[in-house]
């Protein structure tokens, strides 16, 4: 009998997931679209599936003890329905599954999004309420899937949604790869003051907050939600032009207003529903506010409840990040950037 099911385990976050929990001796079962010739050598049984397949999701949970919930469609822009069907409907489908064949545990991979307002959100906590209006599908049926999640919590199936924000570290393939993507394209600009402060967090810790969570459902953690960050808020700005100049690239120092960025934003989401183009939008109202409001969570009931506490540090993480990009792009220290990454990041 295998005792852990992982969704979206061959994902950037999902695969860290599998790798600790084959380290510590745990039998895993990964439920992707596809499969992993690697993981397979390794004894990991696959349930070729997407979420969107309620029917192979809800069987995928038979014999299992643990769910490990990390597989979502993530975006700024896209139809809400396709969305739904796989972040609402999909989980709906897992906490079914766990039901009918008695999974014992659930661990959720939400995100602060759900908490999205339009206004800053500094040292803000778990008592803010879930979303119901925000420009954008994907934190409104996460956070449709995370009140499901949480409601779904019993003696049966104990439940719990972790929000990790901006996800990062060595192998990411969202968030730092397209910084530079549209840095170097020439098409990044501040939005904003660029006074803001974000809270991100490596992966490495959300994978130590995921194996704690499961161990604090026998105690306090069962029907509850908790922020997951690295617990330093940095100047969102500051740390992007850091990351550029260690890899000599220009910096970005042309600022747009806050407004005119929201405004093109709008005039994007318009243009991409009504003509057939591709990909996301250079800019959207949700994005616009993203990059230049404040970011920044109260860590107190995740260190309190789970025991989290933050293991690989901002800096410590950035320079292994910058280390793994330049030997990517076959830079040395002597033809890129000599000024080190600092060790303490500025936050006012």
């Amino acid at each position: 009998m295998s005792d852990v099911l992982v969704t979206g385990g061959t994902g950037f976050l999902g695969r860290r997931l599998v790798e600790r929990l084959l380290a510590k001796g745990r039998s895993v079962v990964v439920l992707a679209r596809h499969p992993d010739a690697e993981l397979e050598q390794r004894d990991v049984r696959f349930v070729t599936a997407s979420l969107d397949d309620t029917t192979a999701v809800a069987d995928a949970c038979a014999g299992i003890e643990t769910v490990f919930h990390v597989a979502a469609k993530v975006g700024v822009w896209g139809r809400y329905e396709d969305f739904y069907r796989t972040n609402v409907l999909g989980t709906r489908a897992l906490l079914e599954g766990c039901r009918l064949h008695g999974v014992r545990n659930f661990i959720h991979t939400s995100t602060p999004s759900v908490v999205y307002n339009g206004s800053d959100l500094a040292d803000a906590d778990e008592s803010l309420p879930l979303t119901t209006r925000c420009p954008s599908p994907y934190p409104l049926t996460k956070a449709i899937a995370e009140r499901e999640v949480l409601a779904a919590n019993s003696e049966a199936l104990r439940t719990v949604a972790l929000r990790p924000h901006l996800i990062w570290g060595v192998g990411d393939p969202h968030l730092v790869p397209r910084i530079l993507e549209r840095a170097r394209a020439g098409k990044l600009r501040i939005v904003g003051k660029g006074k803001n402060r974000v809270d991100m967090v490596h992966v490495e810790n959300v994978v130590d907050a995921q194996l704690l969570a499961e161990i604090a459902l026998d105690a306090s953690a069962a029907g509850r939600a908790y922020f997951i960050t690295n617990d330093e808020p940095v100047l969102l700005w500051h740390w992007i032009n850091q990351l550029l100049s260690a890899l000599g690239e220009p910096l970005i120092k042309k600022n747009i207003p806050l407004h005119t960025a929201a405004a093109i934003g709008a005039i994007c989401e318009g243009l991409w529903r009504v003509l057939p183009l591709r990909g996301e939008p250079p800019m959207t109202r949700f994005v616009a506010a993203e990059l230049a409001k404040d970011h920044w969570f109260d860590l107190s009931a995740a260190k309190r409840e789970l025991g989290y506490s933050p293991r690989v540090s901002m800096a410590e993480g950035t320079m292994a990040l910058i280390a793994h990009l330049k030997k990517q792009s076959g830079l040395t220290p002597a033809n890129g950037s000599a000024k080190p990454f600092p060790l303490t990041n500025q936050t006012a």
